[in-house]
């Protein structure tokens, strides 16, 4: 029989705040879906207030999870998204020659007005402590890391030993590679895992990669007995979908690269590829779609992105994308471009493959890991043979993306059935 399940939502409470998911959002949003969706699970859900961690009912954490998603535009289809019908337009040859990038960042009005709305039909989260409100032998599940760092959110398990602490930790990466990170990053990810080895029962992560290098960490924590999960997260239903790509941009090559604009990305290496292909081939080169929001330390590839004459007809960057106007790109790109310097997992990646697209990614541990012989990896220091994958990319029936595209559809990705199976009996086991 499953064990009672309380699952924190306070990080994807906040994420109204944001027009557009990232990965941990995404992650956050699909486990919060599957264990306060269903009334045939024994759940409920917690969220970390002023007055310390609450127990809310669930009903109110199951609006907040339906009102998250309408806030995203995760159901609203391309035609629908005037973001998606603005890049079609660009992709297209459409619209005067830029200075700089053109840019696409879709906003939210009214923000708080769902939070307001929220409060009005549920009150304030002034519920009972779940140190007094879980049942025997719960299991706390926190897949978003937050607020890992604060150790009195999390006093509450000594008072409870029955109840045992599941989190899901994305990455050592602050740790490991702390200069793509803003400085207070590093401390406060040593104090997450800090936290994981005081109060956790087990972990759950997506790669191997990951596992083995928390298990080292541990082990100079004094913990070296903690169960970990390794296991691969899937990707929406929408992204096993084929057959959808916009037949009105089929002669117009594109490529598409999604994730925050941040150092570790690697987007500047990309954009002096991007200004080298239009040098060498002119206004035939393709074009690129960059899909993310601007993050930190990313100067550099802003001052490009708003300055550079050269890019100005062949780059766009997009934010505030939904999720099938994402797919729907994916569709006609001729590759989805990751040049990463490091990651968690890529779940990019594992979306593409999943919609058959093909992958030019770096030739790094975890991606080709995920990847599984799926992508064709290259170095994320050699921006020569990026530029010459990419033109070779350019022709839709080139041997090296016809190639591509065959080992694309041969990916298997995991089923969310059985990924959440695998996290009910980790849960139970421990």
């Amino acid at each position: 029989m499953a064990v009672p399940v309380a699952y924190d939502i306070t990080r994807l409470a906040t994420r109204v705040l944001n027009v557009t998911p990232n990965g941990i959002d995404r992650i956050d949003f699909a486990f919060a879906r599957h264990f306060l969706g269903s009334a045939q699970q024994d759940c409920s859900a917690i969220m970390m207030t002023l007055l310390g961690p609450r127990a809310i009912p669930v009903e109110g954490a199951r609006d907040i999870v339906d009102g998250i998603a309408v806030h995203w535009g995760e159901d609203e289809k391309p035609d629908q998204d005037e973001s998606y019908r603005r890049i079609a337009g660009w992709i297209r040859g459409g619209g005067a020659k830029l200075v700089g990038a053109q840019r696409v960042a879709r906003g939210r009005s009214g923000r708080a007005a769902g939070v307001f709305r929220w409060i009005g039909q549920h009150g304030f989260p002034f519920g009972r402590s779940p140190a007094a409100a879980l049942p025997k032998g719960a299991r706390y599940l926190n897949a978003s890391q937050f607020p890992l760092w604060i150790p009195r959110y999390f006093r509450w398990l000594n008072q409870r030993p029955d109840v045992k602490a599941v989190f899901f930790i994305h990455d050592l990466l602050p740790i490991e590679t702390p200069e793509y990170f803003r400085k207070a990053e590093y401390e406060r990810h040593l104090r997450r895992l800090e936290n994981l080895a005081r109060f956790g029962a087990g972990a759950i992560v997506t790669t191997r990669v990951v596992k083995d290098a928390l298990d080292r960490h541990l082990r100079t924590l004094g913990r070296t007995n903690m169960p970990i999960l390794v296991a691969p997260i899937p990707v929406a239903p929408i992204f096993h979908r084929r057959g959808e790509a916009d037949a009105t941009l089929a002669d117009h090559p594109y490529f598409v690269a999604c994730g925050t604009i941040e150092p570790r990305k690697n987007h500047l290496m990309l954009l002096h590829v991007w200004r080298e292909l239009v040098r060498r081939t002119g206004a035939g080169a393709p074009k690129l779609v960059l899909i993310g929001g601007r993050g930190w330390e990313n100067e550099n590839v802003v001052d490009l992105l708003e300055r550079c004459g050269a890019i100005g007809n062949h780059v766009i960057e997009a934010s505030g994308l939904s999720t099938p106007s994402l797919k729907r790109l994916l569709d006609g790109a001729r590759a989805l471009l990751m040049p990463s310097f490091a990651e968690g997992y890529g779940l990019p990646i594992a979306e593409a493959l999943a919609a058959g697209a093909p992958v030019i990614a770096s030739d790094i541990p975890v991606f080709q890991e995920i990847g599984g012989g799926g992508i064709v990896a290259v170095s994320p220091i050699d921006g020569e043979k990026w530029l010459e994958t990419i033109q070779a990319f350019a022709d839709p029936a080139s041997p090296e993306r016809l190639a591509a595209l065959a080992r694309a559809a041969k990916h298997k990705p995991a089923s969310w059935k059985s990924y959440f199976a695998s996290i009910g009996e980790f849960l139970e086991c421990l």
